[in-house]
Parts: C-alpha cells; structure tokens; sequence
C-alpha cells in the first residue's frame, strides 16, 4: 500500500471511530421521578427549591442546597444492571446511595404524603426523557416504621405493579395501573426503573398514607395531598438543573451540564464511553501517523544512498 493509500486509510478509520463516538456521547439517557403518588425530592421541589413551606423540605435544602432539588429527575445509578440491592445499602434506598440527594433518605414522619386506600391505584411517573426498560414499585411491609431508616427488607417482595416502559411516554408521563393491598398508617412505595437499553437504573420513594383502620375517615385526608411539579414549574427551572439528557448521572463533583457514571468508566453507554473513543481513535491517528512518518524517512534514506 503506497503512503498516500495509507493515510487515506488513517482518515477513514479515524472519521469511523469519531463517528461512533459522536453517537454514544449523544445518547440520550432516561430522566424522571414518580408523581402519583408524588415522590419526595418531587413533593419538595413542587413546593420551590428557594422557598420551600413543609418543615422537612426546609431542611433538606438547609442541608443539601436547593440543587438535588432542582435535579429531581437525577435520582440514579449509572451502572446498577439490575444489581440494586448490592448496589444500595440499607438506609440508603431513597437516595440510590448517592450523597447528593442523602436527605430523601431521613426517616422522619413528615414527609408530605399522598392519601391512599387499597385497591386499584393509578400510576403517574413524569419522565424528561423516556427510555425502554421496566418499572417495578415495592410497597412497605405492614408493621412499616417510618421513624427508622428504610431497609430492603422493609419492603413486601411482591411488587403491586411492574411494567414494561417504552421509549415513548403520553405528554411526558408514563402511566399505568396496579393494586394496593390491605395497609394502615403511613408507608412508603419504592420504586425502580431499570432500563433495557442500558444498565442505568432510576430510583423514587413515595410516601402514602393509609390512614387509620377505619376506612370512612380516609377521605378526610384527601386535602393533604402533596402538590407535583407542574409542567411550567420545570420548563421555568429548566435552566437550573445541572442534568444533561445526553449521558447517564452519578457523580455529584461533576461540572454543570455534564453527567458521568459513578463508578467504572467501562460500562457500555455511559456519557464516559465517547472520550474513551475518542481516546482511541486519537491513540489510533497518532500510531498510524507515526508509522506513515518511520516509512518516508526509509524512503528519503534510501534515495540519498
């Protein structure tokens, strides 16, 4: 092959790999959080990050800033590939073990809680950008102490809905029925969604509130309902969110704008997989340019002798 032919080569391989590249680095990853019955980074960020009126949202911006707020639909783990509970510790669940959003893991029975009864139930989960994967709730144990932090084993391995989600969602939300059983009192549904096209998983917990044993006072309750985001709310906020779309969130010290995973760059389809091609394809370029130099430095030897 002349010199010419091989840098020709080097150009295509390098356009190749830049091109693949360029498409992994903008994948689009799955954002959202449960709204019905709302979520609590949810719930807190529909009363206003900068001025939040339940006392519990108040402290979790006291402790925390108004950010993981203003990044509710942020609640991941890049790389679970359905390993959640290795994944997460005890205690930890609400958060999806990330210190960012540490606070929705407080066990504290003022968390604004959604009035429920068992039966049917209607699901709305608000997503910013819908991806295929599978969305399973768990629902707490009876017996359930909202005082002590949330442990795997608090929840009923029955789930009350799994689902299987597509990458299209009706006006921005994915919804869908399932069935409460007999609870009292206050507990939590968690949820996870996993997607199929990735190993990013999403994470949301739900407080509910049964009421007492006496089902004719639960209507009663109904006006403490807490509020969710409206749509206007996020497009106001858009600008604020520190979540890209384009790649998959973990790392709390990333820079605005920019998600990463939050642990091994390796992981297929991560925002980390288009600079590592492009690493390559750099490695590629400078290896092929530095064989193309080595061959006219022969050839010009050659002619001089």
């Amino acid at each position: 092959m002349s010199i010419k032919r091989s840098a020709l080569s080097v150009g295509v391989v390098g356009a190749a790999v830049l091109a693949v590249a360029a498409t992994a680095a903008g994948t689009a990853g799955a954002h959202g959080t449960m709204t019905n019955p709302v979520s609590r980074v949810a719930a807190c960020y529909a009363e206003g990050p900068e001025h939040p009126v339940s006392q519990v949202c108040k402290d979790l911006v006291a402790a925390s800033g108004t950010q993981p707020l203003y990044d509710w639909n942020e609640v991941n783990i890049a790389n679970a590939n359905g390993n959640h509970q290795a994944l997460i510790p005890d205690g930890r669940l609400c958060s999806a073990n990330r210190d960012k959003y540490a606070a929705l893991d407080w066990p504290r029975t003022d968390w604004p809680a959604t009035p429920v009864k068992a039966g049917a139930f209607t699901f709305q989960f608000r997503t910013t950008a819908p991806h295929i994967g599978t969305q399973t709730v768990y629902l707490t144990k009876p017996g359930y102490d909202p005082t002590k932090p949330l442990k795997w084993s608090d929840l009923d391995p029955t789930p009350v809905v799994q689902v299987q989600v597509d990458r299209t969602a009706s006006n921005g939300y994915y919804t869908y029925s399932g069935t409460l059983p007999q609870r009292t009192g206050r507990q939590l549904l968690y949820m996870i969604w996993q997607r199929s096209d990735s190993p990013e998983a999403f994470y949301s917990c739900s407080d509910v509130d049964f009421g007492p044993a006496s089902a004719a006072v639960a209507p009663a309750l109904a006006a403490q309902a807490p509020a969710a985001p409206s749509d206007a709310q996020i497009a106001a906020d858009a600008p604020k969110s520190t979540v890209a779309h384009h790649g998959h969130g973990g790392d709390p010290n990333a820079p605005a704008g920019r998600i990463v995973p939050t642990s091994s760059a390796a992981v297929a389809g991560t925002s980390a997989t288009g600079p590592l091609l492009l690493a390559g394809a750099a490695a590629i370029g400078v290896g092929w340019a530095g064989m193309v130099l080595r061959r006219r430095r022969v050839e010009a030897v050659r002619r001089d002798s």
